[in-house]
């Protein structure tokens, strides 16, 4: 499929500069309206052949009926929000955030990698599939939602609340995830295309300590603040426990034959060197992060005067769960680990469970990976776990199976653009995302 990649580029650009910030009160409304018009706009042929919905208040489902009633249908999410830019911090990007400058090669500005690229990409190749008179075999959805930083409830949870009502379920499902890693993997030189065949679970814990109030002119022996120091302390000392296994596991298998010199013997033997890997892994944040359940408190609060002693302090921690612990068996944990001091341990509304194992032996995972194959021969495409969330886990029981792949290229140094200074995408990069999108649909219609 050739590419016009300057010209959407710009139409990238222009939706970059909308600053689709998601706002609990709307106050971005007009941004977002401004985004359904310019994708009106853009692509014509999509909206003259799928019908759309507007689902909560900026959601868009677009559905393009399939030839066939008996198969399954498919979707593909991307979100049109982007998280805002941290105060004080404009200064130090390369370009103005909201600017969509499209210079040395890239598109700059939050949200042209997570996840404008995608919702505009999807857009391109499916204006291009319909243009060509590209018939689906199966019913096409592409949903993308305009809260998913805050959890997706108004958009996505919607949609698969409306898709239950109606009897729907999927074959698969695509969202956001992993991506291809340059370097990224130890001893492998190739290009690595992670697929993310689950995603980790979300739990947040508040810990309250109790202690006697006071004058801080004479205070008690043991206070609510000393009590909840201890009982992070202990916490941090005794983590859940990690373990090379399932998805990770499966990564660094899947990898072994291409790594070269020792690491592909290490790779290669996990049956006698998993307990090294293990501790290798275990001194990166991100590589730890794929071996256990991950606690971090993130809000500590206590005492209001300098001269007062507090009598309660409280800690929010928040956990990430590996599939196969589930949020009963860490706050099983939690309570175990703090035993015997005066703190209570509340579980937080907010959460979600793992996500279950989508299976490589499927015909979805075999149509990414040719896809990816296609277009870039010599990439190695690898499953792999999410450590992230994505709206994907609103529809863990309706898919079959659940990918979680993003065709953006990336190096170390790319990763803190995410969420971070100077987000860009590379024009040509654009283009081959574009390309992997068409690519994917025809492949899955040719199953």
């Amino acid at each position: 499929m050739a590419v016009d990649a300057a010209a959407a580029a710009q139409r990238l650009s222009a939706a970059v500069q909308l600053r689709t910030v998601w706002s609990a009160t709307d106050a971005n409304a007009a941004s977002f309206e401004a985004l359904r018009q310019l994708i009106q706009t853009s692509y014509p042929a999509v909206h003259a052949t799928l019908t759309r919905q507007i689902i909560g208040q900026h959601a868009l489902l677009y559905t393009w009926p399939g030839t066939d009633p008996q198969a399954k249908p498919i979707a593909l999410l991307a979100h049109q929000d982007v998280v805002s830019v941290a105060p004080g911090t404009d200064k130090d990007w390369q370009v103005p955030p909201f600017s969509g400058a499209i210079q040395d090669g890239f598109v700059w500005g939050r949200g042209a990698w997570d996840d404008k690229s995608s919702v505009m990409a999807i857009l391109e190749a499916v204006e291009s599939l319909v243009k060509a008179g590209f018939k689906p075999r199966q019913t096409i959805y592409l949903l993308f939602n305009a809260d998913e930083e805050v959890g997706g409830d108004e958009g996505a949870a919607q949609v698969a609340k409306l898709w239950r009502q109606q009897g729907i379920k999927l074959d698969f499902l695509l969202d956001e995830g992993l991506v291809i890693t340059h370097g990224l993997v130890p001893g492998v030189k190739a290009p690595v295309a992670l697929v993310g065949m689950a995603q980790k679970g979300y739990l947040t814990l508040k810990l309250t300590a109790k202690g006697q109030p006071g004058h801080s002119s004479q205070p008690p022996k043991r206070h609510a603040i000393g009590v909840l120091a201890e009982a992070l302390q202990r916490l941090e000392a005794h983590p859940l426990p990690g373990r090379l296994e399932g998805l990770p596991r499966e990564m660094m298998e899947s990898v072994a034959a291409e790594a070269s010199g020792p690491m592909r013997v290490v790779l290669s033997n996990l049956w006698l060197t998993r307990s090294l890997v293990e501790r290798e892994l275990a001194k990166t944040p991100a590589a730890d992060a794929m071996l256990r359940t991950t606690a971090v408190p993130t809000i500590l609060n206590a005492g209001e005067l300098e001269n007062v002693v507090p009598g309660l302090a409280i800690a929010t921690i928040n956990y990430r769960l590996l599939p196969g612990n589930t949020s009963q068996q860490v706050i099983q944990h939690v309570q175990q680990v703090v035993e015997g001091l005066d703190v209570s341990v509340e579980r937080q509304p907010k959460s979600a469970e793992a996500a279950p194992v989508s299976s490589t032996d499927s015909a979805a995972y075999r149509a990414l990976a040719r896809s990816i194959r296609e277009l870039q021969p010599g990439t190695v495409v690898a499953p792999g776990l999410l450590i992230g969330g994505t709206d994907s886990i609103h529809f863990t029981d309706l898919a079959e199976t659940i990918l979680r792949f993003r065709p953006i290229h990336a190096t170390a140094q790319d990763l803190p653009r995410l969420h971070g200074t100077n987000e860009r995408i590379g024009v040509a990069q654009y283009a081959e995302m574009i390309q992997f999108y068409e690519r994917l649909l025809r492949n899955v219609n040719e199953r």
